[in-house]
């Protein structure tokens, strides 16, 4: 499935980096060596042609990531509550209808998926869609449109973290992806061996 260009001027992607990394001892995972790149390049690589316009999440190493040549925000909301903080900053700083958003420590997510979550959640009129396999979701892997900040903002106010959970609440709707492989994720050094 291809990309118009109109679709692709309405997405602005998100890499979220901005995580403790405490499964890997703490380090800075989207700084952590994969194949002689740092994890945030291949998601930046990964997404560039799915997207408009690249933002990156990140509250630690913040001229390194600059360096990479796009925004970096920090997350807004105190004490970096998760994700879903991440996801926060992103919805703040988006000029575009959409916010195509992807972990850090997932370097081989597919190259379409943009388009597909685009697609479904048109289709269906849903203001936000995530990525789902035969295996169960991952919702990190989402695309929500930039009306979305009013009530995320209120969902973090009471204090949610879940980003599922929010993703349901907000009226977000599940896209079924066949390969499971493509969504593993990188959680500490021997997942990267």
């Amino acid at each position: 499935m291809s990309q118009g260009p109109s679709s692709i001027e309405s997405l602005t992607g998100l890499v979220l980096c901005g995580g403790e990394g405490r499964r890997m001892g703490g380090v800075d995972k989207g700084l952590v060596d994969y194949r002689g790149e740092p994890l945030v390049a291949h998601a930046l690589r990964r997404l560039t042609p799915q997207v408009g316009r690249l933002m990156i999440s990140a509250n630690r190493n913040l001229e390194t990531y600059r360096r990479l040549g796009h925004p970096v925000l920090m997350d807004l909301i105190p004490d970096h509550p998760g994700p879903l903080a991440g996801l926060h900053a992103g919805l703040t700083a988006c000029a575009s209808e959409w916010l195509l958003v992807v972990p850090c420590d997932s370097p081989a997510f597919p190259a379409d998926r943009g388009q597909r979550l685009l697609s479904a959640a048109q289709a269906k009129g849903a203001p936000a869609a995530w990525a789902a396999t035969a295996e169960g979701n991952h919702p990190v892997f989402m695309l929500c449109k930039s009306t979305l900040l009013p009530p995320l903002d209120a969902a973090l106010g009471r204090g949610e973290r879940r980003v599922g959970s929010w993703l349901r609440a907000a009226g977000g709707i599940p896209v079924t992806f066949p390969d499971e492989a493509a969504f593993v994720n990188f959680n500490t050094r021997e997942d990267l061996a």
